[in-house]
């Protein structure tokens, strides 16, 4: 008997920020999720994805962005790290090149700093921050 096992895929919208000191990328810890990630968050309806990193940005780490401050750096795609299999994280990632001094705040417990070889050291890993890791040393843009 064959059975024929259909996946829903559910696509989740979301914007991520990509903030780089000492060749270290800043990511924020989820209480919840209990992982790292990149700061930002879901797309509400009627914005667009640098309107919601702004709004994400100030809710995690009470700083105050504008879309100006953005620059586009990449889209990923990856399994929604949390969520229940079939949903896939279409993020957009924006480059912050303007000196901020974040704190975590929200649902965000602590940001830290990380290299791949850090990151990759963490018992739980989302799979969308090892993705925009990797791109961005081999941009050279962190370790």
């Amino acid at each position: 008997m064959i059975q024929n096992i259909k996946t829903i895929i559910t696509l989740l919208p979301c914007a991520g920020l990509l903030y780089i000191e000492n060749k270290k990328l800043l990511l924020a810890f989820s209480s919840k999720k209990q992982c790292f990630y990149l700061p930002g968050g879901k797309i509400a309806i009627h914005e667009t994805a640098a309107t919601a990193l702004c709004r994400e940005v100030m809710e995690e780490m009470e700083v105050v962005i504008n879309e100006n401050d953005l620059e586009f750096y990449t889209h990923i795609s990856a399994p929604a790290y949390g969520e229940i299999e079939g949903v896939i994280m279409e993020q957009d990632c924006f480059i912050l090149s303007k000196k901020i001094y974040p704190k975590a705040s929200a649902e965000v417990a602590l940001l830290q700093y990380f290299s791949v070889e850090e990151y990759k050291s963490q018992t739980n890993r989302a799979p969308g921050a090892i993705m925009i890791l990797e791109q961005l040393k081999k941009s050279g843009l962190i370790n």
